[in-house]
């Protein structure tokens, strides 16, 4: 008889333990998870930044028996334009790395959703507890945060790389170390985190989402669906109505916006425009706010795409 109720007892309580409903995972958790996916999954997000860093440093290692001599240059002009001459394989460093991540960014927003389904991995990543929005979010997260902040931080490290290796050789030649030192390294870092997070992240969403958008619906020939609609509304407004409205606006926004300030369209990407930082009057910028709206579409849009398609 006790032999009946124990295993009776034991019965009960596997029943009850299966009928315990799972803790559901915080979609905070499930954002970071994702995250981490995208970026284990993507290697060339880390890989293009950290092969192009490592071509700088070796040409700086090819390029360091002229350094005393610019040295010398820069000692001989005034403050300001001595500053500059100095400067300059630093912010050449930060523009080089800036136009690398951002081509990455472009070519993982056309792959991000039409890879899952052209290899039909969409069929197992939809199997799991993920929804469509966190899925479209996460990836979306890649090129308007993860990419600009890895950026950062390679460049960051590059410059300093680069630094102690300048260091060494005008120690080694006997020349003063000084004028490299003195340069604003912290005013330098702050603007270069700003540019890239406010104009390489926030700024170009809009970008960002139309790729994203195309990468969902598209059956293959990303590159050119993503593309061709937008040359063919400059086309047809030329022909139609003799003005390029839409061309210079597309312009003015992958120049940084004519009312992106400080991010002005006419002096482009150039490291000037991280002088005069105005984060007041960027987040004010009407552009902005009209580019996030038109995020916001292109991100609805792309989850109810990637909802109803399938594998192709």
């Amino acid at each position: 008889m006790n032999t009946m109720n124990t295993h009776t007892n034991a019965m009960s309580a596997s029943a009850a333990s299966q009928t315990i409903a799972p803790v559901p995972m915080p979609w905070t958790q499930i954002l970071y998870w994702s995250i981490r996916r995208e970026l284990w999954e993507n290697r060339s997000i880390y890989i293009a930044p950290l092969a192009i860093a490592a071509l700088t440093v070796f040409g700086t290692l090819i390029s360091a028996f002229h350094l005393p001599a610019r040295m010398r240059t820069a000692s001989s002009l005034d403050p300001m334009n001595a500053q500059e001459l100095i400067a300059q394989p630093y912010n050449f460093i930060a523009l080089l790395l800036m136009g690398t991540s951002f081509i990455v960014a472009i070519f993982y927003c056309l792959d991000a959703l039409h890879g899952e389904r052209r290899d039909r991995g969409i069929l197992f990543w939809k199997s799991l507890p993920v929804s469509d929005l966190m899925t479209v979010l996460s990836k979306a997260s890649i090129p308007v945060l993860a990419i600009p902040l890895l950026t950062f931080v390679v460049t960051l490290a590059t410059q300093w790389i680069v630094l102690l290796l300048s260091s060494a050789v005008l120690g080694a030649s006997g020349a003063s170390v000084a004028p490299l030192w003195r340069l604003p390294w912290l005013h330098m870092s702050w603007m270069l985190l700003y540019h890239l997070v406010a104009l390489h992240g926030i700024y170009f969403a809009p970008i960002y989402g139309w790729l994203l958008l195309v990468s969902a619906w598209a059956r293959r020939a990303t590159f050119l669906w993503a593309s061709l609609p937008l040359l063919a509304l400059a086309v047809v407004e030329k022909i139609a109505f003799n003005t390029s409205h839409f061309g210079h606006m597309l312009g003015a926004w992958l120049g940084g916006g004519a009312d992106a300030v400080p991010f002005p369209a006419k002096r482009g990407m150039s490291m000037d425009v991280m002088s005069h930082p105005a984060p007041v009057n960027f987040l004010l910028t009407p552009g902005l706010w009209i580019g996030l709206a038109i995020f916001a579409a292109f991100m609805v849009a792309a989850v109810r795409l990637r909802r109803s398609q399938g594998p192709i």
